[in-house]
């Protein structure tokens, strides 16, 4: 992937999720989740998005299934800057499920909720993972990491410490000692 255009990695089947949502705050939170599924239909530079907004329902229809899907379907036609920050954040992850991507990376999905808003999100990540779709996460909250992951690679100081199941992590020495200073995650 080094050295591809953004639009032609996205084409590969990988979406990417930030740490800090990226969303058109003055676009309804229903033309948020259809920007990126035109945008990969139609290219992103014959795009017209006024014009295929009004045309495209069955995108609209599917947008609106991938938003009642992450609990954001009252939300549906506000507008997404007025969003709380959970909300936006879910509302991100749906702009890149409708993508279909093979493989989602996911900054921090968590960073900045609050316990439910992270127990949310982890339960819909859970219902992702059932779907078969291959999930890379950055996230330093060892709940959200303890309750997805299958695999867990620990890096310190830009190398890696450790890597193996959530057990081995769990009660490795290495892991212990540079993020808990010894005690027992």
């Amino acid at each position: 992937m080094v050295g591809m255009a953004p639009h032609d990695i996205n084409h590969a089947g990988m979406v990417r999720v930030f740490q800090t949502p990226e969303i058109f705050p003055d676009l309804s939170v229903l033309e948020n989740v259809m920007v990126p599924a035109l945008a990969k239909r139609d290219g992103i530079f014959k795009f017209n998005p006024i014009r295929s907004m009004r045309s495209e329902t069955k995108i609209a229809e599917e947008a609106a299934h991938v938003l009642e899907d992450l609990g954001l379907g009252s939300q549906m036609y506000h507008h997404a800057g007025s969003m709380s920050r959970g909300d936006k954040r879910r509302l991100e992850l749906a702009m890149g499920l409708i993508q279909h991507p093979r493989l989602l990376l996911l900054d921090e999905p968590t960073a900045g909720m609050a316990r439910h808003d992270t127990n949310r999100t982890i339960e819909l990540l859970k219902k992702i993972k059932e779907r078969g779709m291959t999930k890379i996460i950055i996230e330093h909250d060892m709940h959200v990491v303890f309750s997805l992951a299958d695999h867990i690679s620990v890096l310190a100081q830009g190398r890696i410490i450790a890597s193996g199941s959530p057990d081995e992590i769990r009660g490795n020495p290495k892991v212990q000692e540079a993020y808990l200073g010894g005690a027992e995650l």
